[in-house]
């Protein structure tokens, strides 16, 4: 009891576990038998965390299927078939067809994403029965005996058991120094190790470790919203709220006041209600968003978050990291600079060191890059730590050669002259490590003292391939960038410079600011360093504050409060898996040179569906304003359903299919709802005068045949010129799309008129017809200045 009560307050209080547990009972040495693990694992002591699972298959399946405008399609079409115009059904077969294709793409991107998860996933090391296991950190259970190396990552919350070495918590802390770790020491979830070999006790897991306990709190901070999907469910909701109340009175002035019969009645509210309803819109915008996640899937890029992508496309400020973004995480070496010995001896004697180890740790992988290791086996070895600073090795003749940091390897001893060259490398943002040979060999963990300074080993960050292009390209595209890290400021700005960061010597120390200081400072500094998991949440919150879109880039479970908090969200690969869960896009190859293909794919899916919803929306303003305005009027509704379907098919249908797939990387410019009003409100004021021009006739004795037929002519007319606008600047598919488009309808209207109820008109006829369209013109083009010159004041 008192133990649950501890993890209660660990919980609630997000501290850091130190110390041997209260009740802990070490684990024999070969590990857990598997009946016990199994046992634990049924008790809920296993190490796997509850995640909000996405959809199945079958929930995709429904989603697709039983949706509103579905529904109610559904109900209009029992409703033509019980007055027997069977042939109005034909919009049934659109429905249909949407429907199958978003369905398509939806489980498409679903089993891409899928396949990606699965390729991603995790392995861990575990002792059981005395053997040493692979499997999947989910399958861990309290008490496990894990075996750790050189670059693994910790699964759950441990206690070291056997082994020593060191482990880097940046993705935890930020901090990128190695902390050092020996039996009954902490190791935390998300770590990852350096050096050494470890048999470490798991204590806590599944959501009682630091990780969880900090992703938990993280999901608190709600999600910022799609603008893109804010706006469609606005429009979607005002016409679910309009739609039936209107189809309802409509019908009623028909049939009860104008005496119209049933089976002239039901078919004009039902085409009145079938125009307003924007049936493909949605599911357009869907479609284009799983094609987006389906092709950035083929370049390892995982979209956990459909909008995930349009919100990168819009972002204006871009947060990034030093280590895992800008530079690989790895060091290399720049220089070695001799000092008592010539190159050569220096070169010789790093050989001899280098041999003396084996641990794959970052440092001591740069130096065998550039020097091969020697072979002759050292007597006696002092491995490396964060506290120590330096590592030793010591040889049968009596040699000992240490290696670190030149404070703690020869600390005041140091000349004057090497000093300050090390201050002056350091201030460029290098490491600077000295090699020193001494008589004697390593006792009690001390080293004998050293006779002669060897040389300087310079190292410094591997910068990312193609970094600098990726800046470049965002610069370009007027994306202000921002560094945040939890190292020194200064190794940071030097780091940011390199990589060609604009404004990266505007760096400021964020260690010692207050939050009002901190929010001032995130529009004048461009590298923050010594940033605290809170601060970066800060930094974000405080740039929205300030109107920005913010993307931001982590990988470590330091970063999950401000990645929640960030407009877009996108994690690297290589980090904490919790990262991947919180984040909305993970970069699976680690490769920050995809971040430009992801906004060209969010900026395809935003212009293409703001031109898809332009003509989506005339035929459901005309719609609307037509069943308002003939609820007054003395006249009938002027389209049959199968009008409407032959005019939204190739006017709206058809080509918003191939528009919303084609590449557009334009910037993306204005604002979408008054984007979409701006090519859509013209093309409706247009059919709407057609429209009701054409109705007018009636009462000077043209039948109503005829009306609709003029009706219908110039609403497939307008919208056509409505599609060339948003067509425009043409390409290829665009000028193909328009012509065929075009095309189709001519030949719809000239052979298959009594199909869609069209009759052949005289020339007296045509006549009329030009006078209503060219009305329906004036309109279209006066609108049009109208609202243009209203947005440019």
């Amino acid at each position: 009891m008192e133990r649950k009560k501890t993890m209660a307050q660990v919980r609630e209080h997000l501290t850091i576990p130190s110390g041997r547990p209260e009740g802990w009972t070490p684990t024999p040495g070969g590990g857990l038998s598997r009946a016990e693990a199994e046992r634990r694992a049924e008790a809920g002591e296993s190490n796997r965390c509850r995640v909000q699972p996405g959809k199945n298959v079958f929930q995709i399946l429904a989603g697709n299927l039983f949706t509103l405008f579905n529904l109610l399609n559904a109900a209009l079409a029992v409703c033509l078939a019980l007055v027997g115009s069977y042939r109005n059904m034909l919009f049934l077969g659109v429905v249909i067809s949407n429907t199958l294709i978003g369905t398509v793409q939806e489980l498409r991107a679903h089993h891409t994403i899928q396949r990606l998860k699965l390729l991603n996933a995790p392995v861990c090391h575990v002792l059981r029965d005395g053997e040493e296991l692979a499997c999947h950190p989910d399958e861990l259970v309290r008490g496990d005996l894990v075996v750790l190396r050189a670059g693994d990552q910790v699964p759950a919350d441990a206690l070291v058991v056997r082994g020593e070495g060191a482990a880097n918590e940046a993705l935890l802390t930020g901090e990128s120094d190695a902390v050092s770790k020996r039996p009954e020491d902490w190791l935390l979830s998300g770590s990852y190790i350096t050096e050494g070999r470890f048999t470490a006790q798991l204590v806590l897991v599944g959501e009682e470790s630091y990780v969880s306990r900090l992703t938990l709190a993280a999901r608190r901070i709600k999600r910022p919203q799609s603008g893109l999907m804010t706006s469609l469910r606005k429009l979607i909701r005002v016409v679910s709220a309009a739609l039936v109340p209107l189809g309802i009175a409509l019908f009623c002035k028909q049939f009860f006041f104008m005496r119209a019969p049933l089976e002239e009645a039901v078919p004009s509210t039902v085409a009145a209600m079938l125009g307003m309803i924007p049936e493909g819109l949605m599911l357009l915008t869907s479609i284009a968003m799983a094609v987006g996640v389906v092709k950035l899937g083929r370049r390892g890029t995982l979209v956990q978050e459909l909008f995930g992508i349009e919100t990168l496309a819009r972002a204006d400020v871009l947060c990034l990291d030093k280590t895992g973004t800008l530079t690989t995480g790895q060091m290399r070496l720049r220089e070695l600079v001799p000092e008592a010995a010539d190159e050569a001896e220096l070169r010789r004697k790093l050989s001899r060191f280098l041999g003396a180890f084996e641990g794959a740790a970052g440092t001591l992988n740069a130096l065998r890059e550039a020097v091969e290791p020697g072979t002759e086996q050292p007597v006696a070895v002092l491995p490396f730590s964060s506290e120590r600073k330096r590592s030793a090795a010591a040889f049968a003749d009596g040699v000992t050669l240490v290696l670190g940091a030149p404070s703690f390897v020869l600390g005041d001893a140091a000349p004057p002259e090497m000093r300050s060259r090390v201050e002056a490398l350091a201030a460029e943002g290098l490491r600077v490590l000295v090699l020193c040979e001494g008589r004697g060999t390593i006792r009690d963990g001390e080293t004998p003292e050293m006779e002669r300074v060897l040389g300087l080993c310079v190292l410094e960050d591997t910068l990312r391939p193609r970094v600098a292009d990726t800046l470049r390209y965002f610069r370009e595209q007027g994306v202000q960038v921002k560094i945040i890290s939890g190292d020194d400021p200064r190794t940071v700005s030097t780091v940011a410079r390199r990589a060609g960061v604009d404004g990266a010597e505007r760096w400021c120390d964020t260690s010692a600011l207050t939050p009002a200081q901190l929010a001032q400072a995130a529009e004048e500094y461009t590298v923050f360093g010594r940033v605290t998991p809170l601060q970066k949440k800060q930094l974000v919150e405080a740039l929205k504050l300030n109107g920005h879109s913010v993307a931001m880039t982590g990988d470590g479970v330091n970063d999950i409060p401000a990645l929640k908090s960030a407009d877009c969200s996108i994690a690297i690969a290589g980090g904490a898996d919790a990262v991947g869960q919180a984040a909305q896009l993970t970069l699976l190859e680690a490769d920050f040179a995809r971040m430009p293909e992801i906004v060209d794919e969010g900026r395809r899916v935003i212009n293409n569906i703001t031109r898809a919803a332009s003509l989506f929306l005339v035929k459901t303003l005309y719609s609307f304003a037509l069943t308002v305005l003939l609820l007054a009027l003395p006249a009938a509704y002027p389209f049959m359903p199968i009008q409407l379907t032959l005019v939204s098919s190739l006017t709206i249908g058809i080509p918003t299919f191939f528009l919303a797939l084609e590449p557009n990387h334009e910037r993306i410019r204005g604002r979408f709802l008054e984007t979409v009003l701006l090519h859509a409100v013209p093309g409706a004021a247009a059919v709407t005068v057609c429209a009701l021009l054409s109705m007018l006739l009636e009462r000077f004795g043209l039948g109503r045949e005829v009306c609709s037929t003029l009706a219908t002519l110039c609403a497939g007319t307008i919208g056509l010129l409505v599609l060339a606008g948003v067509c425009f600047p043409l390409t290829r598919l665009r000028a193909c799309v328009l012509g065929v488009m075009t095309g189709a309808f001519v030949l719809a209207c000239l052979f298959l008129g009594r199909v869609f109820y069209l009759e052949m008109l005289t020339l007296s006829q045509l006549v009329l017809l030009a006078l209503v369209f060219a009305c329906g013109l004036g309109v279209l083009l006066g609108v049009t200045w109208a609202l243009r010159r209203r947005l440019r004041k």
